[in-house]
């Protein structure tokens, strides 16, 4: 299991953190998707190495982006 943490911005509700999870989860290879939405931590569990590329677009897509 490969375990793998990212920052968001943005994100100020559970409505934010469900969206940003649900775009992660969708990926291949993601097994579970933890939200904090008080530190804009996002931390994705997966079967393997998920490209940091496929997290930003699906971050993105729910309308938010990944900290630099």
């Amino acid at each position: 299991m490969v375990e793998s943490s990212y920052t968001v911005e943005g994100m100020t509700c559970q409505h934010c953190a469900a969206s940003v999870s649900e775009e992660i989860s969708e990926l291949g290879g993601v097994t579970e998707v933890k939200v904090d939405v008080a530190s804009g931590t996002v931390v994705v569990f997966s079967d393997n190495t998920i490209e940091h590329a496929a997290v930003e677009a699906a971050v993105t897509e729910a309308g938010y982006r990944l900290a630099s």
